[in-house]
């Protein structure tokens, strides 16, 4: 089942949530600062131990003091105009973060706008990216939820997420 809403991911309460991490796994604004600062240090101390995260793949952590069970970990790219391969790397962060709480038996995931905020990644193509990988691993979990940080952004992942749905893509 997918559910997109507007929220807080700190206050999810699922099996894993995703972080739209930096490179350096080095916390920083938005999403990420967010969950770093609710989570609590333990889980920046694992950050430091695993060392990095390239753009487009992700790692796995404990939740520290969040409701969830995990978070993972994914550096999305930063947009540079579309011609720099940013679509294929935002569309590995969605899968590599799938295969990773699939691998690990995790059955509801929750993810933010991953590249839409700081990094400038074009919101609807984003939701597109975002949403198709969700489709494509939806059988694989129970709930896979998108959390928008205001109602505008939910608005755009609806109305893609309608698109999909009428199309069958």
């Amino acid at each position: 089942m997918i559910i997109i809403k507007q929220g807080d991911i700190t206050e999810e309460k699922l099996d894993v949530i995703v972080n739209a991490a930096n490179t350096r796994l080095a916390g920083g604004g938005g999403v990420d600062g967010a969950i770093h600062r609710a989570a609590g240090p333990s889980v920046m101390d694992e950050c430091r131990k695993i060392g990095g995260c390239q753009t487009g793949e992700a790692v796995m952590t404990n939740a520290g003091l969040l409701p969830a069970k995990k978070i993972i970990h994914t550096a999305g790219p930063v947009w540079s105009g579309g011609n720099r391969g940013e679509a294929g790397l935002l569309e590995n962060c969605y899968r590599n973060s799938f295969l990773l709480a699939k691998k690990n038996g995790l059955k509801s995931i929750a993810f933010p706008a991953i590249s839409a905020g700081v990094y400038g990644y074009p919101l609807p193509e984003a939701a597109r990216i975002a949403l198709s990988a969700g489709k494509e691993f939806e059988k694989d979990f129970d709930e896979i939820r998108y959390i928008c940080f205001s109602e505008g952004v939910r608005e755009v992942y609806q109305k893609v997420w309608d698109d999909i749905r009428a199309r069958g893509a």
